[in-house]
């Protein structure tokens, strides 16, 4: 997922993997494109918000991050059952199969952004727990069991990302990933949007949500360290109250390594993400690469489309 940053000249856009496909959103319309067992491309589009309210919040600093993932989550969710019925209705499997499938999607729901603040959650407090009793009794409270809570959480996420990674559908989930950032890639550069093209871009991006996990990860470990706690418990709700103030710090940091990638010295601090993304990426195939830069393509018509009725209305 290429979460949405503000950036000069070139307009920028976000996007997400879904099953067999590539959601993209724009400024007015967001767009899901799939690829169906006959091999052709099915769309589905939905307007986005036009609340003055949500597009004041999305310019406040730290709170920006909060607004842009709810809004994500939302809207996603529309996108990702459409992915999912497309691929339940054209799998021909056994009504006896369907439930391992079920399970599959919902694994894609848990990677996808529908399930992020869940899956946020229970990766801040289960290590809270984990290094309190594996470690409490070695490890001295304060920035130590920080410290101790932040490599818990790397190695859950690592684990969990790699497990998951073994599945057929997962797999094929993490090449639209990387399409969907090539797509991203080749467009900022101003190249023209052919298969050949885009597959010589970089499966990753510095804009991607798997950078975000990661930097949140090492935000919460200075945040927390900031504050005292005089048992578990207070400890466990210290986590739920600053979750808020880490997921802000962590999409500013995430903003800051993108404009500094171009710097030949600062651009290792955004390496961290890149890194994971090395697991939540693969390199995908010309025909992925195909309904990503359909699903781009289109999401852009519409947007100018949508632009043009708008100054026509208000003109």
């Amino acid at each position: 997922m290429v979460i949405v940053l503000a950036q000069q000249n070139v307009p920028s856009y976000g996007g997400q993997a879904v099953i067999e496909g590539v959601m993209f959103g724009g400024k007015t319309t967001t767009v899901t494109a799939v690829r169906k067992k006959n091999h052709e491309i099915e769309y589905f589009e939905s307007p986005r918000s036009e609340y003055k309210w949500i597009t004041t919040l999305k310019k406040i600093p730290f709170l920006r991050g909060i607004v842009g993932l709810v809004e994500a989550s939302a809207n996603g969710a529309k996108h990702l059952n459409f992915a999912s019925e497309q691929y339940s209705m054209e799998s021909g499997e056994e009504v006896s199969e369907k439930p391992s499938k079920l399970t599959m999607i919902l694994g894609v729901a848990v990677v996808g952004v529908l399930s992020f603040l869940f899956g946020k959650f229970v990766f801040t407090l289960v290590p809270v727990f984990l290094a309190d009793f594996l470690l409490g009794k070695w490890v001295p409270d304060g920035v130590p069991q920080t410290l101790a809570e932040g490599g818990f959480k790397i190695l859950l996420l690592l684990g969990y990302i790699t497990a998951i990674a073994q599945t057929p559908l997962i797999k094929r989930l993490f090449q639209y990933h990387g399409a969907e950032h090539k797509v991203i890639n080749a467009f900022e550069s101003g190249v023209e949007l052919t298969v050949a093209n885009v597959q010589k871009f970089s499966a990753l991006h510095y804009r991607c949500g798997s950078s975000f996990l990661i930097f949140s990860v090492f935000v919460g470990v200075v945040i927390y360290s900031l504050f005292s706690y005089d048992s578990l418990t207070e400890r466990v709700v210290q986590r739920i109250v600053l979750l808020p103030l880490v997921i802000g710090v962590s999409y500013e940091v995430l903003q800051w390594t993108n404009k500094l990638r171009d710097v030949p010295v600062l651009r290792y601090l955004g390496y961290p993400g890149l890194w994971l993304q090395k697991i939540t990426t693969r390199e995908p195939d010309d025909s992925q690469v195909e309904v990503a830069i359909a699903s781009f393509q289109k999401m852009r018509e519409l947007d100018q489309k949508h632009v043009q009725e708008r100054m026509v209305t208000t003109g």
